[in-house]
């Protein structure tokens, strides 16, 4: 065990996007992408809904995936066909079959409680593959309305509880973003780990969204003395080798320019 400062690292995002029938849920994740990775050949999209993805082909050249079976495992295998193809963002839309999927399942297999433990495993593995691929991850979900049976002087009725998220509860607090979008196609996070968003009023999400996303996920650490530590590491690296695992320990300096400069002189007296 190792104690060390906290430092943030260039990050990959794990970003969500919720909406009504509707609310544009699709597009925004589209723009998002391009946002985050500025090429739309790196963009794939997992398709869940009989090719609507394709209807957004207007907006650039991205690459589709059309899923036709939604229990976790195919999901975790599509995930895995666009690794293999060097995407850069994976936008999966959506995720609520996968989840419809595992309530089925949890119903063959008798409907009893113990029997989940078949079944949280399998969609353990599919959320753990969306948060652990080293690639942006951008999932929709579909909201509807919820209801309540109650009871009240003897007379029975129904009353709306909200919108909620056709996924299980508590996906949303696995991600670094997660948007919220209306009827008005108007967006707001309803959790965020980059305090970009926060209490900011609803907006439009557009490619600029993605774009801030881009630059606060890539931004390097302003930690001076980890900066001087790296470079002295530099300095002292003996093989072009040493010098490759340094360049590797310190992914948060990538974008400095004084850790390049210095990777670079010290590259070329080994060349």
């Amino acid at each position: 065990m190792e104690l060390k400062k906290a430092k943030r690292h260039k990050a990959y995002l794990k970003l969500g996007v919720s909406a009504v029938s509707g609310g544009g849920k699709s597009m925004s994740a589209l723009l998002l992408a391009k946002g985050l990775v500025g090429d739309w050949e790196k963009i794939a999209v997992i398709d869940t809904e009989n090719g609507s993805a394709n209807l957004y082909e207007h907006l650039g050249n991205y690459n589709v995936l059309e899923l036709k079976t939604f229990s976790p495992n195919d999901y975790i295998k599509a995930i895995d066909v666009c690794l293999q193809a060097g995407m850069k963002c994976i936008i999966i839309d959506g995720i609520s079959f996968e989840w419809d999927w595992c309530l089925a399942y949890q119903t063959k297999l008798g409907g009893k409680y113990q029997d989940w433990g078949q079944v949280t495993p399998l969609h353990d593995a599919f959320k753990n593959k969306i948060l652990q691929s080293p690639v942006h991850v951008i999932t929709t979900v579909r909201r509807k309305q919820e209801y309540e049976i109650v009871t009240e002087g003897g007379k029975t009725k129904v009353n709306k509880v909200g919108l909620a998220e056709q996924t299980r509860g508590g996906y949303e607090y696995e991600l670094t973003l997660n948007f919220e979008i209306d009827e008005n196609h108007l967006a707001r996070a309803s959790k965020d780990r980059t305090g970009l968003f926060v209490d900011k009023i609803p907006f439009k999400i557009t490619e600029e969204t993605g774009i801030e996303l881009r630059n606060w996920a890539n931004a390097p650490s302003n930690n001076e003395e980890e900066l001087q530590k790296a470079l002295v590491e530099v300095t002292n690296s003996d093989s072009l080798e040493t010098l490759k695992k340094v360049f590797a320990n310190y992914t948060e300096f990538h974008e400095n320019e004084s850790f390049k400069s210095a990777c670079t002189n010290k590259k070329q007296q080994f060349s």
